[in-house]
């Protein structure tokens, strides 16, 4: 037994000291409080203190963001497994809902005719419907490269968080999202996720508190 002297079964305790030492990775990014909350968010989910130094934010991101979501605005995703990670509660208090069209059999039979990912048509979809709403891209790089698109032709999405995942276009995309006119929160290079995604809109959610 004595291999099992000093683990922390509490789960409020485990919370406590994961979240303190979050905050301890967090201090020498000299982050303000909104920042830091997301960033110390993406840190507890992937259990890497190095990304805090690859997340990207937006001077007017956490502004924009947290004004949309206390409008009601509603977050669209690309992947069902982002949508699942959201605090749908937290989010339907303020009227907003999670919205998703992947598995949606139109998208999935254009897919196939144009021969591109449902993740693109799935974000066609959505057209208009994007503007002034909260657009969150944990997994398909090319749902982000049409997202970008659609902001060339005028598109204005309150936020984007851009966190698309791999070595085909992630970090491409992520660096032209960098430079669209748009607030965005984003991670450099291939890593990313649905995880990481997600837990960026709860952070912001509960920033709302």
């Amino acid at each position: 037994m004595s291999n099992y002297q000093g683990i922390i079964w509490n789960p409020r305790e485990i919370e406590q000291e994961s979240m303190r030492q979050v905050e301890e990775f967090c201090l020498p990014l000299n982050l303000a409080t909104g920042e830091r909350a997301v960033v110390g968010r993406i840190i507890h989910t992937s259990g890497d203190p190095e990304l805090g130094n690859q997340v990207c934010i937006h001077p007017k991101a956490i502004e924009r963001g947290l004004e949309a979501l206390r409008g009601g605005a509603h977050i669209y995703t690309d992947v069902t497994m982002l949508k699942a990670g959201i605090n749908q509660r937290k989010l339907a208090v303020y009227g907003g809902e999670i919205r998703c069209e992947i598995y949606n059999p139109e998208v999935a039979e254009e897919a196939r005719a144009r021969g591109i990912t449902r993740a693109a048509v799935a974000m066609e979809k959505f057209g208009n419907d994007l503007n002034g709403q909260l657009v969150a891209i944990g997994n398909a790089p090319t749902a982000l490269f049409r997202l970008l698109q659609m902001i060339d032709q005028g598109l204005s999405p309150a936020l984007v968080i851009g966190m698309p995942v791999g070595f085909v276009g992630a970090a491409q995309s992520k660096e032209m999202l960098m430079k669209s006119r748009i607030p965005y929160i984003t991670v450099l290079g291939t890593r990313g996720g649905s995880p990481l995604a997600a837990a960026t809109v709860n952070a912001l959610l509960y920033l709302q508190d």
